[in-house]
């Protein structure tokens, strides 16, 4: 892990590797409810092979610095020692010591967010970028990140602002009025949280969004979905849509290649559909982990008894990344095969992502079959949605559209 002093961090101080994501760092313009989760839930021994993260042992910075807020959700135990409440990780930090996500620290006997206000990457998307597909199509978010994550992705690729600390990456000063100033000088429909996970700055985000609310906009929640279920239900009352990665339909593959659990993800799903939230899944098909085509078959028809056919389902191509990039990228064979089994499944709008010019990258009436939305990159060439419904047939479409 990179080690800097925390007193020489600052505004910009260091730089991400990652040109991408934050560019160069410029603002633009500016509980659970449903069928039981043990009934699908495909459980398997975990083995050795386990890459779960662990708490940093005497991490903490001496002090406090300007981009910090006290924690919630944290329950004060003997010896001045916290638990974190947020993520299934639950934490038990005692003095001096950082969480598996390094955005969170005990100081004193005290929790503390140490990401607060400190964005490490803000660019402006187009919303079918989260990816949302049925959410508000032709619009922009301003999207923003500070650092952490809760999981170890071995295939992460944001891996640059995920796996440090916030004092390791570059950063500006973008408290949540600053950030709400800047999406409505951007002309943005909505602020995402993104590129890392946004449940490791929970305080940093659901602030922000109260204001965004207030000021007109959406809030979109783009998550790894390991929450708790006290902060997913603070959560729900505060976002418009989520897009939330289901990594694999096995434990065994959540272990050894995310380091999380599967179950606190399908509660997440749960939780959000019975709470009326828009969302839209993405499984991304990493070759030799998540490309079991009876996984998929399992996984599509949990999905469809659980949560309903609405909720759109995107398969992602695999490129190399991280500690996978000797993996080669996903066959385009594959998607296309998973996207077929999903809507013979009864997933009624089903997209292959990360292929230009794939059929599944359009939006098709579930009913009629016509073409509604075609997409070419992050155009929208041809738009057959009229009200909420199809411009042939008149089926509602699932989705927000205005």
């Amino acid at each position: 892990m990179i080690e800097k002093s925390f007193k020489n961090a600052g505004p910009c101080a260091g730089v991400s590797r990652r040109k991408l994501i934050t560019g160069t760092c410029t603002l633009l313009g500016a509980c659970v409810m449903g069928s039981p989760v043990s009934a699908w839930f495909f459980s398997e021994s975990s083995g050795s092979e386990d890459i779960r993260g662990h708490i940093f042992k005497h991490d903490a910075p001496e002090k406090l610095w300007k981009w910090h807020k006290k924690a919630k959700y944290q329950k004060s135990l003997a010896n001045r020692r916290t638990a974190c409440g947020i993520c299934p990780n639950r934490c038990v930090l005692a003095p001096g010591d950082r969480s598996v996500c390094r955005s969170r620290v005990n100081m004193d006997g005290t929790l503390y967010s140490l990401a607060y206000g400190a964005a490490c990457a803000v660019h402006v998307d187009p919303v079918e970028k989260k990816p949302l597909y049925h959410f508000k199509p032709r619009t922009t978010a301003f999207s923003i990140a500070a650092t952490g994550c809760s999981f170890r992705c071995l295939n992460c690729q944001n891996w640059q602002i995920s796996q440090v600390r916030p004092e390791d990456v570059r950063h500006y000063d973008m408290f949540p009025e600053q950030v709400v100033k800047g999406a409505m000088d951007a002309s943005a429909a909505s602020v995402a949280y993104t590129y890392s996970e946004a449940t490791t700055w929970f305080e940093y985000m659901t602030d922000t969004a109260r204001l965004a609310r207030e000021a007109g906009l959406s809030n979109l929640y783009i998550s790894n979905g390991y929450i708790n279920p006290k902060p997913l239900d603070e959560l729900c009352g505060l976002i418009d849509a989520a897009n939330v990665n289901l990594k694999s339909f096995s434990d065994k593959i959540y272990r050894k290649l995310n380091g999380g659990r599967l179950k606190p993800v399908l509660n997440t799903f749960m939780t959000m559909n019975r709470r009326g939230v828009h969302f839209e899944m993405t499984n991304l098909v990493v070759p030799g982990y998540v490309d079991d085509p009876d996984m998929v078959k399992r996984m599509c028809a949990w999905i469809v008894e659980t949560l309903g056919p609405d909720h759109p389902l995107h398969f992602l191509r695999f490129f190399p990344q991280y500690r996978l990039d000797r993996l080669a990228p996903t066959p385009v064979a594959t998607l296309t095969k998973f996207r077929d089994i999903a809507m013979s499944e009864g997933i009624h709008y089903v997209y292959v992502g990360n292929v230009p010019g794939h059929p599944g990258n359009n939006t098709w009436c579930h009913n009629c079959g016509k073409l509604l939305i075609e997409r070419r990159g992050y155009n929208i060439p041809v738009y057959n949605i009229k009200n909420g419904r199809c411009a042939f047939c008149n089926t509602v479409i699932p989705g927000v559209w205005s």
